[in-house]
């Protein structure tokens, strides 16, 4: 069950993937003149899931967009501390977007195997101490994207506006990475190759690949034209996984609206130490 969040155009107001696609969404980012606003999953939403996952008999494990990022995890904890029980979990990503997907995917995998609060914990039920199972494999998941362009972080406040008219003049492609819970710049280059070719940089120097576990690549706005040409220069990274087995996905309004059309990201695990 995905409860989503928010976007707001104005006073239209939508739920990312319910009312509106990222087709539709991604065309009215580039038509409007005015930024629209993000919104997280309210305390009543994860209270009504909750609910239902306990009038059909289940048990749930909610896997949040990182509490540093969002306070849709706090939102989260809010409606369990409101009806308490042992049914139910709430777990800190720690990330987003595709890094929180693959962590899903991860913990899905999980379910697949047996009863879902013993596998997707890891511990015997009611046993508090234990450690999550899909927390103990967090770290490993590294998410690396490459912005195309500046000026949806100056339009968010995010970049002022020099700094982002000195970069548009350069040609300048940011390269941004999830660490600790937050988004960071790991590197800048000078053209959308050198932005690909530092994009490569930073997934090798992260340890590799693990393609045992989950994997997930992702591009904003109307066209993955940018994804396929990373995936082509990159190919010795997939370990001879070919473009059509890969896993693509398009990236929702969040993040959409924060780094606008053309980014690409990949999420994947490190390898076991």
């Amino acid at each position: 069950r995905v409860l989503p969040l928010s976007v707001t155009f104005g006073t239209d107001v939508y739920m990312d993937g319910v009312d509106i696609d990222h087709q539709r969404f991604y065309e009215m980012l580039v038509e409007r003149d005015e930024l629209p606003k993000t919104g997280q999953v309210n305390p009543y939403a994860f209270s009504q899931a909750i609910a239902e996952a306990r009038d059909a008999g289940d048990e749930a494990v909610i896997i949040t967009v990182g509490a540093k990022l969002s306070g849709t995890n706090q939102s989260a904890r809010t409606a369990l501390a409101e009806a308490p029980g042992g049914d139910v979990y709430v777990v800190d990503s720690n990330n987003v977007t595709l890094g929180e997907r693959v962590l899903v995917e991860y913990a899905l995998r999980l379910v697949d195997e047996g009863p879902l609060l013993a596998k997707v914990l890891g511990v015997s039920l009611g046993d508090t101490d234990g450690r999550v199972a899909v927390e103990a494999v967090r770290d490993r998941v590294v998410v690396i994207g490459l912005l195309e362009t500046l000026e949806y972080l100056v339009r968010g406040g995010r970049l002022s506006a020099a700094a982002g008219a000195v970069g548009t003049l350069l040609n300048v492609k940011p390269v941004v990475a999830v660490e600790d819970g937050l988004i960071v710049q790991l590197g800048k280059a000078r053209g959308s190759k050198n932005g690909r070719n530092l994009l490569n940089q930073k997934v090798e120097k992260s340890g590799g690949i693990d393609f045992s576990m989950p994997l997930a690549l992702g591009y904003t706005g109307l066209s993955d034209a940018v994804l396929k040409k990373y995936v082509e220069d990159s190919a010795a990274l997939w370990a001879g996984h070919t473009e059509g087995e890969l896993p693509v996905h398009t990236i929702g309004a969040t993040i959409g609206t924060h780094v606008g059309p053309g980014a690409v990201a990949v999420a994947f695990f490190q390898p076991a130490n």
